[in-house]
């Protein structure tokens, strides 16, 4: 198994151990706001300030960028401190979801369809390095807005993507070395 080398998650770090785990050499956790015991950088991505340039192997970013109003210095700042070849794992809610009621209801500035996402981060990265995928199909998404389980539904009606009811958009951006 390759090493994973540093790695930057939003939030907490949820992801970088349940996926990266002894591959990771160094672990960092970013959030806005002073006081989680996990965070290691205090930061806004859309400044960007204090968040060093080059220094990242690997950037997980879920379900972040909708919340950020300045989307475009962000994508830059993710450009800037990704390693060259590091990248970039990225999830936004696609146009299939309910509005947040909890503490980031009020940051819920943008929704994204895969053309405005591809335009954003092609704006910061060339085409070839973007992967983009969209997930999700009618039942899945009604489902979703139900409040329904997961395991009430078969893999194969989960696994079914119709692009004309994205759930989740995920994108993996690799910055050219």
């Amino acid at each position: 198994s390759a090493r994973l080398g540093r790695v930057l998650e939003i939030g907490d770090r949820d992801y970088t151990e349940r996926f990266g785990g002894d591959r990771v050499t160094q672990s960092d956790v970013l959030n806005i706001n002073p006081g989680k015991a996990v965070t290691t950088i205090v930061a806004d991505l859309a400044g960007g300030e204090g968040i060093p340039s080059d220094a990242f192997d690997c950037v997980i970013l879920t379900q972040t960028l909708h919340l950020l109003y300045d989307v475009r210095p962000a994508i830059a700042t993710l450009r800037r401190i990704l390693k060259p070849g590091g990248t970039l794992l990225l999830t936004v809610p696609g146009t299939i979801s309910q509005v947040a009621t909890d503490e980031w209801g009020a940051t819920w500035y943008w929704g994204f369809t895969a053309l405005s996402l591809r335009r954003l981060l092609e704006e910061a990265f060339p085409a070839g390095s973007i992967e983009l995928a969209q997930h999700g199909n009618v039942l899945a998404s009604i489902g979703f807005l139900q409040g329904m389980a997961v395991e009430e539904f078969s893999a194969a009606e989960l696994d079914h993507r119709d692009e004309l009811y994205p759930l989740l958009l995920t994108a993996r951006i690799t910055r050219p070395l």
